[in-house]
């Protein structure tokens, strides 16, 4: 029990990653490369925030940001300065991967003596959950799925809210079709500044909370997470076929856990970790090929 809520918890924790990803890559056209630098750009200086006795919530808050001012950095080379998006995306990345390493100081801080979020929450609802009848064990391990299912509902909640209104509506359509964007006057650099910040902020959320929920921050936790993203995206497309934009959302956060459920399926079958990168890349192209196949399939027997 313990193993699956934990699973659980990690595909969670890493929705934000996928949600991230969606904003910047679904929404905006923008195949944003920043995305693996930016999530360990969370975890580091959420973890330097609680190795110094900053509040578990103002570190995480802190990382949210330290991510959209990478988001930022990017729009700024595209948009204004015109690099062309990947190597953009590229150029951040590789400049964070000194910025993490500067602001760690070393290449693994661990968070034993530190008090974390998930900390605070388990410290609230372990005690009820263990009087409800859970081990203390399956009690924290609960009260930490509890936590992180509650922050990446608000997250959904807010991107579903945001992506309604006049201006949300305007980033949209202005991501979609830029050309006509500029001929109604939209100002696109600005939509696109706006769109990787929230995007980026999102995935540095989610590399502060992973740092939190394992006890440690290492300046390689971000490598592969923009694959991670993509594949939990294509996934929960595939589950759910074309939807509005808030099943769209939580479709991305059940391809995320869906994601993360197969590949503990698959190590505990006796997967070797070695092949992890290739059955992720596996799965990404399952989930682009299927839903063309099925519908191939479905045309071929109207016919």
């Amino acid at each position: 029990m313990i193993t699956l809520l934990s699973t659980w918890t990690f595909g969670l924790a890493l929705a934000l990653v996928a949600l991230g990803v969606f904003v910047s890559y679904r929404l905006f056209s923008f195949p944003d490369i920043t995305t693996d630098g930016s999530f360990t750009l969370g975890a580091v200086v959420t973890a330097v925030l609680l190795t110094a006795g900053i509040d578990p919530l103002l570190a995480s808050l802190g990382g949210l940001a330290a991510g959209g001012l990478a988001g930022c950095a990017t729009a700024v080379l595209h948009a204004f300065l015109g690099i062309e998006r990947l190597l953009a995306g590229i150029l951040v990345t590789t400049a964070l991967a000194s910025v993490n390493l500067v602001v760690l100081g070393r290449s693994n801080v661990p968070l034993s003596g530190a008090h974390t979020l998930l900390d605070r929450v388990e410290g609230l609802l372990g005690p009820a959950l263990v009087r409800a009848g859970l081990s203390a064990s399956g009690a924290g391990e609960a009260a930490r799925l509890a936590a992180v299912l509650a922050i990446v509902a608000l997250a959904v909640v807010v991107l579903w809210m945001f992506f309604r209104t006049q201006l949300g509506t305007a980033m949209r359509a202005g991501g979609d079709t830029a050309t006509m964007a500029r001929a109604l006057g939209r100002d696109t650099g600005g939509m696109t500044l706006a769109g990787l910040a929230i995007a980026n902020s999102l995935t540095a959320l989610s590399g502060g909370l992973v740092a939190q929920y394992q006890g440690f921050a290492d300046v390689q936790m971000g490598i592969g997470m923009v694959v991670w993203g993509m594949a939990s995206v294509f996934l929960g497309a595939a589950l759910v076929g074309p939807v509005r934009l808030g099943g769209a959302l939580v479709a991305t956060v059940a391809g995320s856990v869906t994601f993360r459920l197969l590949v503990a399926a698959a190590l505990r079958a006796g997967l070797d970790p070695d092949w992890l990168k290739a059955a992720t890349a596996v799965v990404v192209l399952a989930a682009l090929v299927a839903p063309r196949l099925l519908s191939r399939g479905g045309h071929a027997r109207t016919h």
